[in-house]
């Protein structure tokens, strides 16, 4: 009787969690002032594809929902999360579904372990009335904290990717320069070239730039800030000294861009030599493993005479 109401006791708690994310009481003053401010603030990461969507089936519709409170939340607390942020942007999601997303697989994992405690039970299993409590919420925090550890993964991939597009989009842009063009032509006109995803990012910072009255260089800047691209900082801080001189631009550009192939390189030559590590290791596993099956039988006939 104990262990059941404890189950219950502890099923009953995530439904309670899960109904409290669900219900939306009204937004206080506070609430909607946080909200105008992070819609204000980060427009100008966001796309023009992700503004326009609109959530189709009714879970995604829930988590938009519950995302937009939690957002709110978060903001309200003045829980800024830049490192999440910056993941969540590169990968071109929003937070608030990520947070919902979060909520949804703890509720899922506290919700899970009582039940399967409760099934083993019914198959005649004896477990400690403890165990659901402290699986429930191991497993809570294990799925909580996993779609963090996903995105961090996807967003080193993503920002690979952008640093590869970057040496060549430099290129280019010393390429303008050395046709006469100026450096904010020149760094327009470059982004112009490819529909790459990290070419569109650049592109629409630069537009959005013209748009609020900023310099290029900052708009990169702003871009490497949202990012989390520690090059596009470091490149906009270097134009925003160089001026326009354009010999030495056009010098520290063709710089910047070997200096980024050599980086480049030197990591596809590091992942190489790990994957060969592995290999190696493998193999030696499975020729100790290949020894041990031979020597088995002689060694089981021995000590099995003797």
């Amino acid at each position: 009787m104990t262990e059941a109401l404890l189950a219950g006791a502890v099923a009953g708690f995530g439904v309670y969690l899960l109904v409290l994310a669900l219900v939306r009481p009204a937004p206080g003053v506070g609430v909607r002032l946080a909200r105008l401010d992070a819609v204000r603030s980060g427009v100008r990461g966001r796309r023009l594809s992700q503004l326009g969507q609109v959530p189709d089936a009714a879970v995604d519709r829930m988590r938009a929902g519950l995302g937009r409170r939690l957002e709110g939340w978060a903001d309200t607390q003045g829980l800024r999360l830049p490192r999440l942020r910056a993941d969540l942007d590169v990968l071109g999601r929003p937070l608030g579904v990520h947070l919902a997303t979060k909520v949804f697989f703890a509720l899922g994992a506290l919700l899970w372990v009582p039940l399967l405690w409760l099934a083993l039970r019914l198959f005649g299993l004896p477990l400690p009335s403890a165990v659901p409590a402290v699986l429930g919420l191991a497993f809570a925090a294990g799925a909580f904290l996993l779609p963090d550890l996903q995105l961090a993964a996807e967003a080193r991939r993503r920002r690979k990717d952008f640093r590869h597009v970057m040496g060549s989009y430099l290129d280019l842009v010393a390429m303008n320069l050395a046709g006469g063009r100026g450096l904010p032509e020149a760094l327009v006109a470059s982004s112009s070239i490819g529909d790459h995803w990290a070419m569109l990012r650049i592109r629409q910072a630069l537009a959005n730039a013209r748009l609020l009255g900023l310099t290029p260089w900052e708009a990169l800047g702003r871009l490497g800030e949202d990012l989390g691209i520690d090059e596009l900082r470091d490149l906009a801080g270097a134009l925003t000294l160089a001026g326009d001189e354009g010999a030495k631009i056009r010098s520290s550009l063709s710089a910047r861009a070997e200096s980024l192939r050599r980086k480049e390189l030197a990591e596809a030559e590091g992942n190489a030599g790990e994957r060969s590590q592995s290999m190696l290791i493998a193999q030696l596993l499975l020729c100790a493993a290949f020894l041990l099956f031979l020597a088995f039988p002689a060694t089981y006939s021995i000590l099995h005479n003797t």
